[in-house]
């Protein structure tokens, strides 16, 4: 679903409309489509989905408990904007929760699993030789999904719950302080990860992912700016 749809979804229960709701949002801000600090008007984003207010109330709650969005007392919901400090502890949160992941895949990966992950690698593959922000936004969805489909296969659905989140606000960090401008979720170092996967060589592969996030995090320029004066902005 894309945000600037109308989407009609009146036949179904509250809690439906607000988890339908809750996807098309999260998968905007995910994809950079709303940017950090835009305001999420519950009037506005009911009139989108042709549902109340209470409805996309509910649907902009569940995204605060995730952490994409930030609700301000008589201001209203806003795209979080996460403070320097905020990113370093997600990626800190990563190291800790995915090596734990590795651990438990290990014990259940199949070949036909390898073989899912392969098909990953060549999604992720294609879009690197795509131009273009959508083929950009794909790439960065396919890095993710590589993580994702990681915590599956641990068998344990909190911690799958755990990185759904982590990445979710992992892709909103990268938004804002990437100095590339790409998701840095580097393609060899996930085929290098699969190669370890697949040996079941679990110490390996955590060398390797712990190696992956430190690549990720270094991407980010997570400095305090300072404003510029108003004359120095506008060239005065």
């Amino acid at each position: 679903m894309n945000i600037g749809e109308k989407i009609v979804l009146t036949e179904a229960a509250p809690e439906d409309r607000s988890a339908a709701i809750r996807e098309a949002l999260r998968d905007a801000i995910i994809d950079r489509r709303l940017a950090p600090g835009t305001k999420l008007s519950e009037a506005e984003v009911g009139s989108l989905f042709d549902v109340s207010r209470t409805v996309a109330r509910a649907a902009l709650q569940i995204l605060a408990f995730e952490g994409l969005v930030t609700i301000e007392r008589n201001r209203g919901a806003f795209v979080s904007n996460p403070s320097p400090e905020e990113a370093r502890q997600i990626f800190a949160s990563r190291r800790l929760i995915e090596p734990g992941i590795i651990a438990a895949a290990v014990e259940r990966i199949t070949a036909e699993d390898i073989e899912q992950f392969r098909r990953l690698l060549d999604e992720e593959a294609r879009y690197m030789n795509e131009r273009g922000p959508a083929a950009r936004r794909a790439e960065i969805k396919a890095s993710g999904e590589f993580h994702l489909m990681l915590a599956r296969l641990s068998g344990n659905t909190i911690l799958e719950r755990f990185m759904d989140e982590l990445v979710a606000r992992s892709s909103l960090v990268i938004a804002i302080y990437g100095r590339s401008g790409i998701s840095s979720c580097g393609h060899g170092e996930h085929a290098a990860i699969v190669e370890a996967l697949e040996k079941r060589d679990a110490a390996r592969t955590s060398q390797l992912m712990l190696h992956h996030i430190d690549h990720i995090e270094a991407d980010l320029d997570l400095r305090l700016q300072e404003g510029m004066a108003l004359r120095n902005a506008l060239g005065f």
